[in-house]
């Protein structure tokens, strides 16, 4: 009789204690945290809207996930990032293809001299065409969404009006730009964007390429003093937002349709953003006394004749490695047409 009622008091005592929560419980209630490396400066349009981006996904998945930000390449270099969170050294990372020249041939396309009018029309296409050639060369990590900067132009110290003008001049340039620079007779100069300014005032070289956002965002107004506007020959640099694809595959899906959503919204988000900096950076630099040259219709074909041969090799070489190069192209150039029409 005592016997069971020592079990029955136990019993209750062993009903009513407080049990630990269980180890799956437990991972449910505990965020995931991620880190996320950007190696545009702080207070760029481009560094914001990375940092934005990632509150919108914490705030999806009501704190679900955690995501500390380094912007100004403060976890990792642009040069670094995709390597980087191949490696697992960062979960998430932006920066530009270019840094890595010849590790993306497929993408490489989208850099070429190929006119782009806009930053709208630039990151609209090179989502459009990841989607369409699903290039083995990102296959190994998780593409969130990608963007690209408005009308690449010649930044300057000294005043450019002909192709002469640039003969000899060192040029601030990476990747496909550098293939421009020296196309049109420069000697290119290979620099990340945020050592240009040192650079120009140092004396290192005598221009760079951007758009016209680094006139105000990096500040390089105050150390040149003219800017050509040729779209004609435009240039763009294809900029990605990826993921470590260990890192995705462990997300429970629900987290990765936010994932996918917030990103989707995200690609309209950059490319409006590179044009409100692009107007702002031209308004910069014309209220700094610098000068922003347009070029006759006749200077314009020489240019353009001038840097078909960086399309042609680009070309050639991808044809050679059996990549449809000729296609990549001639892609661009239809959704470039077909974006601008909107």
């Amino acid at each position: 009789m005592k016997s069971n009622k020592f079990f029955s008091i136990t019993s209750l005592f062993l009903f009513l204690m407080p049990w630990p929560l269980s180890p799956t419980h437990a991972a449910e209630q505990k965020p995931i945290t991620l880190t996320y490396s950007n190696f545009f400066i702080p207070q760029e349009a481009q560094a914001k809207l990375g940092e934005a981006w990632a509150k919108e996904v914490e705030k999806r998945t009501n704190g679900k996930i955690k995501i500390t930000y380094y912007p100004g390449g403060k976890l990792l270099k642009a040069e670094q990032t995709f390597d980087g969170v191949l490696k697992d050294a960062s979960d998430i990372g932006m920066s530009a293809f270019s840094y890595n020249l010849g590790a993306f041939p497929v993408m490489e396309a989208i850099d070429l001299p190929l006119g782009y009018p806009s930053g709208k029309v630039a990151t609209l296409v090179i989502n459009d065409f990841y989607k369409k050639f699903q290039p083995r060369e990102l296959a190994g990590v998780k593409v969130l969404y990608l963007h690209a900067h408005g009308p690449g132009l010649l930044h300057s110290k000294k005043p450019v009006n002909k192709l002469e003008d640039i003969k000899g001049m060192r040029i601030r340039s990476t990747g496909m730009s550098a293939k421009i620079a020296k196309a049109l007779g420069a000697v290119p100069v290979a620099m990340a964007q945020d050592n240009t300014y040192e650079a120009l005032l140092n004396n290192q070289v005598d221009a760079t390429f951007g758009p016209m956002e680094v006139l105000k965002g990096w500040n390089q107004a105050k150390v040149i003093k003219c800017t050509v506007d040729d779209c004609c020959v435009s240039y763009t640099t294809g900029m990605y937002v990826i993921m470590n694809l260990k890192k995705w595959n462990s997300l429970p899906q629900d987290i990765q349709k936010i994932f996918d959503g917030v990103s989707a919204e995200w690609i309209i988000k950059h490319g409006e953003a590179w044009d409100a900096s692009d107007e702002e950076g031209r308004k910069y630099t014309l209220s700094s006394g610098n000068k922003v040259v347009s070029l006759s219709i006749q200077e314009e074909g020489r240019w353009a004749n001038a840097v078909r041969p960086v399309i042609n090799e680009y070309v050639n070489g991808t044809t050679k490695k059996g990549l449809p190069g000729k296609e990549y192209v001639e892609t661009i150039y239809e959704l470039i047409g077909k974006q601008s029409k909107k």
